[in-house]
């Protein structure tokens, strides 16, 4: 794969969810990405977070299979994993092991509590890991219960996508020190950080320690979505004076008093109470005719079916076909390490062979292993 992690060769230990995602966004910048999956398993050649991999299946209650995934992390730069703390330890894999066989190796390390502390070993899933981070708690209309944000926060922003900055700076110590080193990925650490500037916010007095009455949090009516006559959505975000100024002029509520007291909170109910009379006269088509592409801070609300389709995303190359299937195109661009078109998600296991070959074993040794069960 081209871009410009290319020369970087990244295992990792199949799981579910960020594990993935992290390989995803590994691979999609140029990584080489080689997937250590479970026999039986199943990669969909649809899932974006299974794209751009290599794949090879060893059945790890299978001596001979952990002694190849311990010959593949010494030929690495990186590996990551997802397993509850312990696992990779029990398994003969863990950090101290495969940090002697190679100690340039950086070895990164998924979970929703993270490595220690009083929850280390208990399940859990997004939803939770963002409750106890104080972030769930920032989600939800007012006066109702938090709103899970699907599964972004946790799973993807503050796991996956946590772990792929991790990884990249960690790799770019050992290439300048030759000093690897373990990275504890903890989804409830980083969504808590993705929520620093409310954080600061609370500190400062600036934001109530409640949902839905803030200005970023459906409390504003100037920031918010609103439904239209066709019943669609419109999203609104005219925070700044000239950018409300404009929303104003462009609803025709420049002469109403009343909008006068943009960032007086007591007012914001009422407020929002006339827009949403008015944004339910129109489609959500004429809405857009009227101020998209303007510094009114407007955009409609798309469906997953709409957005592909969309004229901004389209001239952008936003989405698109992998495998068959829409998926969203590898981010951020890059001018002079531009990333490859993605490749669907293999056959779980279809490259043991040359995953094997690549490491200096033969022939021989290879059937050896497949009939012993080691490769599936």
């Amino acid at each position: 794969m081209a871009g410009p992690l290319k020369g970087i060769r990244i295992i990792e230990f199949a799981g579910i969810g960020p594990g993935p995602y992290c390989g995803m966004m590994l691979a999609d910048h140029g990584a080489e990405v080689i997937r250590i999956d479970r026999p039986g398993g199943f990669m969909d050649p649809r899932d974006p977070l299974s794209r751009n991999r290599t794949s090879i299946a060893l059945d790890m209650k299978n001596p001979d299979a952990v002694a190849i995934a311990r010959d593949l992390c010494k030929s690495a730069d990186g590996i990551i994993e997802g397993y509850r703390p312990g696992v990779m330890e029990r398994l003969g894999l863990g950090p101290d092991v495969l940090l002697a066989d190679n100690p340039r190796l950086v070895y990164g390390r998924m979970t929703g509590w993270g490595q220690y502390g009083p929850y280390s070993q208990a399940a859990g899933h997004d939803i939770n890991y963002i409750a106890l981070s104080g972030v769930l708690h920032t989600v939800g209309r007012a006066g109702e219960k938090p709103v899970p944000p699907v599964n972004y926060v946790g799973d993807f922003g503050g796991g996956g996508m946590m772990l792929a900055f991790g990884m990249a700076s960690a790799l770019l110590h050992a290439a300048k020190t030759g000093e690897g080193q373990v990275i504890d990925c903890a989804m409830t650490d980083g969504s808590a950080l993705l929520a620093g500037m409310s954080w600061g916010f609370y500190a400062m007095g600036r934001l109530r320690d409640e949902p839905g009455v803030n200005m970023l949090d459906t409390g504003a009516h100037f920031y918010d979505t609103y439904a239209c006559a066709d019943g669609k959505f419109i999203s609104i975000g005219s925070i700044e004076p000239q950018f409300y100024a404009l929303l104003r002029e462009k609803t025709g509520l420049d002469a109403d008093p009343a909008f006068d007291a943009q960032m007086d909170p007591s007012q914001w109910e009422p407020l929002k109470d006339k827009l949403t009379a008015l944004f339910a006269t129109k489609t959500r088509d004429e809405w857009c005719a009227l101020m998209e592409m303007t510094d009114v801070c407007f955009a409609p609300v798309l469906s997953l079916a709409e957005a592909p389709q969309h004229p901004h995303n389209v001239e952008r190359e936003t989405f698109l076909s992998v495998g068959g299937a829409i998926q969203p195109a590898p981010a951020p661009r890059y001018s002079a390490t531009k990333a490859d078109t993605p490749r669907p998600a293999p056959a779980v296991g279809a490259d043991g062979d040359a995953v094997l070959a690549a490491l200096g074993y033969d022939a021989e040794r290879i059937a050896a292993l497949r009939s012993g069960g080691a490769v599936r």
